[in-house]
């Protein structure tokens, strides 16, 4: 079976600039592209990744600047996991306590070095220390050294009320095979890459989760092309029962969700054509781009736009 990790993930926030701020300069991560909503473009669209922008590094946000918290419950992304070097967990716990970063000491979970903390509209978040990292394209965006800097994904973990039938979709369509449970929560691996672990935590009778600033919207998965795409859409409604949205076209990837049986929005996203379709890899995320459709309309919705923390304007690298 083809690998099928982590693409991106997608969540919402409260202020574009207070949200550029904290992840290019105090997590260090690229501004890959700089976009608009497209189903609302008053809207930025925002994604941040590695040095390349990488399928399985790609972490975007909806900033609204009134948006209400959001709450965590069953049925949603209960922390985003990023992984860095194993050599670098000090220097993140010194620079999470130098900036103000909300974090608790390291831990240990599945026989790795944790170390969980917010950003700045609580979304829940960790660093895990992981062997080899130190290999993988990294970004030197300012003050973060490129050997402590983040690599992109580790995993995300997922709190439902039952668990059976996300696993289900997991392995029968994704390409995870279940690893070990710890407690409540059981671990789900499709490699040894980028965004390759899924932690499915049972809690059942918890709340539901309410959509905010500070909570994912989706979690896509990474198809190779249209076809492979394609495919597992087929094998979703034959072997699951479950339908997903017709195809659409994101620019820098196309297209398909479904709601999975544990309440999360799923994604499968290609990996074409990529990041670098509409500007140079070394310019990446330095101007605001529109789909064709809207950019007649670019006066206007660049008036309507908030304003941007220079480091969107000017990676360093």
């Amino acid at each position: 079976m083809a690998h099928n990790g982590i693409h991106h993930v997608t969540a919402i926030a409260g202020s574009a600039r207070r949200n550029v701020d904290f992840y290019t300069r105090v997590l260090g991560m690229r501004m890959v592209k700089k976009t608009v909503n497209f189903d609302d473009p008053g809207t930025y669209h925002l994604y941040y990744g590695d040095r390349d922008g990488s399928p399985g590094s790609i972490l975007t946000f909806f900033p609204w600047a009134h948006v209400a918290p959001g709450r965590l419950g069953v049925g949603e992304t209960q922390e985003t996991a990023l992984r860095v070097p194993e050599s670098a967990i000090g220097f993140w716990t010194h620079r999470f306590v130098a900036q103000g970063v909300r974090h608790e000491a390291p831990e240990t979970r599945f026989g790795e070095t944790v170390l969980p903390f917010r950003d700045p509209d609580g979304m829940r978040l960790a660093l895990v220390a992981v062997p080899g990292a130190e290999a993988e394209p990294a970004w030197s965006g300012g003050d973060v050294p490129a050997e402590h800097a983040i690599r992109g994904f580790h995993g995300v973990s997922l709190l439902l009320e039952d668990i059976a039938g996300t696993a289900a979709i997991l392995t029968g369509v994704f390409g995870y095979a279940e690893e070990r449970a710890e407690g409540a929560t059981t671990r789900f691996r499709a490699g040894d890459g980028m965004g390759d672990v899924i932690d499915l935590r049972a809690a059942p009778g918890f709340l539901p989760g309410r959509p905010g600033a500070g909570a994912v919207h989706h979690i896509a998965f990474r198809a190779a092309d249209d076809a492979e795409q394609a495919a597992m859409a087929e094998k979703l409604a034959r072997v699951h029962g479950v339908p997903t949205t017709e195809q659409k076209d994101r620019d820098y990837f196309r297209s398909v969700y479904f709601r999975e049986p544990g309440g999360v929005l799923f994604e499968i996203a290609t990996d074409v054509p990529g990041f670098a379709v509409d500007e140079p890899a070394d310019e990446l995320g330095r101007s605001l781009k529109l789909p064709k459709f809207l950019e007649p309309h670019r006066a206007r919705i660049e008036a309507a736009l908030p304003p941007l923390a220079d480091a969107a304007a000017e990676p360093v690298g």
